[in-house]
């Protein structure tokens, strides 16, 4: 028989403090090995490619950047870029005029406001040409350990049918969660968030009954409750 989950809805707020960090130690059993799925070696980089990473798949992005990276090295390379040869590097990933455009502009802004260097704090970053607080958070956390939550449309989606926010918007779902979660667990809860999302509890079929945590989730029965079934749409990488 699957399991019965736990309800939120009777909850008080110490019960969803405990169910929530519960959540968050065993998706850390489940996933040791959580990591941002971009790769970088600097904070250029990862800056960069997050950029990209809007609306495509971080396995495309994986696939321009060794070459884009070789080609432009520095925050003043991109600034000087050639904008039609810049444009094809990075055509694959969609939207490429308009991430060539913020690319570009982000070149510019680092070279003359802070020495081409990337800034290492949330207010800095996000007045930078396409850098909202999800790309801050992604580069705080994984290129200077500054704790951060990602919320992107994995960890809403998680966030919301575990029970711990109702909220839509991404900053106040990042409040809210924020004050659940430990800060120091921030940047890791996002990776495990992100990684059971895609391997797991998808948007469309979650496959519950093959769910390690289903019986902490309120959210229990969305998809398959049958172990047989689900277990068909358990997915492994690569990722998007």
């Amino acid at each position: 028989m699957p399991r019965q989950p736990t309800r939120s809805r009777d909850e008080t707020r110490l019960a969803l403090v405990r169910r929530s960090r519960r959540i968050n130690r065993e998706l850390a059993a489940l996933y040791p090995d959580a990591h941002c799925e971009l790769d970088f070696t600097n904070p250029l980089e990862l800056l960069v490619a997050t950029i990209l990473s809007a609306q495509c798949t971080d396995r495309r992005v994986n696939a321009v950047t060794p070459a884009l990276f070789a080609r432009y090295r520095t925050a003043e390379d991109y600034a000087a870029a050639d904008r039609a040869e810049l444009e094809t590097m990075i055509q694959s990933t969609g939207f490429f005029r308009a991430k060539a455009n913020n690319i570009m502009k982000l070149g510019h802004d680092l070279s003359e406001r802070y020495g081409g260097e990337v800034p290492g704090r949330l207010k800095d970053l996000v007045t930078l040409p396409g850098v909202g607080r999800k790309t801050a958070n992604v580069v705080l956390g994984n290129a200077f350990d500054v704790p951060g939550i990602t919320v992107d449309t994995h960890f809403g989606r998680l966030a919301r049918r575990f029970g711990w926010t109702d909220e839509t918007d991404p900053v106040k779902v990042e409040k809210e969660i924020g004050e659940l979660i430990p800060r120091k667990d921030w940047t890791m809860l996002s990776h495990r968030l992100i990684w059971h999302g895609r391997r797991i509890c998808h948007s469309r079929r979650p496959a519950c009954g093959a769910c390690p945590i289903a019986r902490l989730c309120p959210a229990f029965g969305e998809g398959p409750t049958d172990e047989a079934t689900a277990r068909k749409l358990v997915k492994t990488g690569p990722f998007s």
